[in-house]
């Protein structure tokens, strides 16, 4: 059997230049984030499949990668389906983990609890720009806070985090699910449609209205239903004025409070911000999770061209564990995305260290050795890195490839000074 260099497809090595950069990512995330009070915790990568395929998870829940069973548990012979083979996958996102985690901590945890996760999850996915089968999530949530409260302090944290990290003139998107349902059955359609209708609903900016239109007739519904739908989304303002407009055509099949929320929101995130972005009223957002319950968001890049993270509320998740539904409240940044844009745009970690690289003439004596080794240590005491390493025939190339690794000044040392 041939052994492969290659990493398995959608897995990615990491070279030392990106990693300087994904650490340097994760330390203003949690630096920022626990400014906002947020408690740093963790959860196992495997959970059980019972969990994991609760059907809450939306499309990702046929993307886990699925562990067989082990030992006895596996019996090749008796087994008629998968499940007769599987008990357990890896995790595709935080917030399944994190419920779970809460659901059997919660005695021990203070109310409301903000937590704060940062890991690795895997997707069966097709691998492309920005998306990988194994990646990096950093999510942040909070449990016990009923009133948006939690979504304003969510929103504040992610994009003081984002400016931190150097990104302007984004947007977040904010919707509501409830605010999704009164259009849908505002229109006419059944509400044991009302996925299907989001489900096209959600294509909108790569297909149009027409292309929404179509979709919908494709499907079924009625040409007056339709019409009614897409008119809700024609001359729609993104802005207060547009969720006031809609308030007034939907206050027949929507909680007053439902778009009051959403205004205070808005408002109170834009009075207090401290990063450059807006807030955007989305009608079209739907985000695909099936946990959510209430508002939703999502982080839209300029530069990306796409969402580059994004989340809501999940009232109800906690209950399926638990009996006792609990409001819960969570935001996640795409981390892989953002370390892609900066990458792409030669980004420079502010504020780096001196890093000096010592090149030793080989053979050296071992007493002059030793006080290179100590003067690298002294400096290293002072804030510096210092890479030791010995010299190479051709010193310019080994330079230019440790510039490339970010060291900026060089000392030569030979074992005959006159060298």
């Amino acid at each position: 059997m041939a052994l492969v260099k290659k990493p398995v497809t959608g897995m990615k090595e990491i070279l030392p230049k990106e990693m300087e950069v994904r650490d340097y990512v994760q330390r203003v995330i949690k630096e920022t984030y626990k400014s906002f009070g947020f408690t740093a915790i963790e959860t196992p990568c495997l959970e059980d499949l019972n969990n994991l395929c609760s059907k809450q998870g939306g499309e990702n829940e046929k993307l886990i990668f699925k562990v067989l069973k082990r030992g006895e548990k596996l019996n090749l012979e008796t087994a008629k389906t998968e499940n007769d083979l599987t008990d357990m996958g890896l995790r595709y996102d935080l917030t399944v983990p994190l419920v779970r985690f809460y659901s059997n901590n919660s005695n021990n945890l203070p109310s409301p609890f903000k937590a704060l996760q940062m890991g690795n999850v895997w997707r069966a996915d097709r691998p492309q720009r920005g998306r990988y089968r194994q990646f990096m999530q950093c999510d942040i949530d909070i449990f016990g806070e009923s009133t948006n409260m939690a979504e304003i302090e969510l929103i504040l944290a992610t994009t003081t985090t984002l400016g931190k990290i150097g990104f302007k003139g984004f947007e977040i998107r904010i919707n509501e699910r409830r605010l999704l349902k009164a259009m849908a059955l505002y229109a006419g359609f059944d509400e044991d449609k009302f996925d299907t209708v989001c489900i096209i609903l959600d294509k909108l900016d790569k297909i149009g209205l027409d292309g929404v239109r179509e979709e919908l007739s494709k499907e079924g519904f009625s040409e007056e239903s339709i019409n009614k739908y897409c008119k809700l989304f024609e001359n729609l303002s993104n802005d207060i004025e547009g969720l006031k407009k809609i308030k007034d055509t939907l206050k027949d099949y929507v909680e007053d409070d439902v778009i009051t929320n959403l205004v205070e929101i808005i408002e109170s995130v834009e009075s207090v911000k401290k990063a450059d972005f807006k807030m955007v009223f989305d009608p079209t957002l739907v985000r695909g999770m099936g946990y959510y319950t209430g508002t939703i968001f999502e982080i839209a890049l300029p530069q990306f061209g796409g969402a580059c993270g994004g989340g809501g509320r999940y009232d109800k998740m906690v209950g399926n564990f638990t009996g006792t539904n609990v409001p819960a409240c969570g935001f996640s940044i795409g981390f892989e995305r953002i370390v892609l844009l900066l990458m792409e745009n030669g980004f420079e970690i502010p504020g780096s260290k001196d890093k000096v690289a010592y090149l030793v003439e080989k053979d050296m004596p071992k007493d002059k050795y030793a006080e290179i080794l100590n003067k690298a240590m002294n400096e290293r005491e002072k804030g510096i890195q210092v890479l030791v390493t010995k010299m190479n025939k051709n010193k310019k190339f080994q330079k230019e490839q440790l510039s490339a690794e970010g060291y900026n000044s060089f000392e030569e040392f030979y074992s005959n000074p006159l060298n």
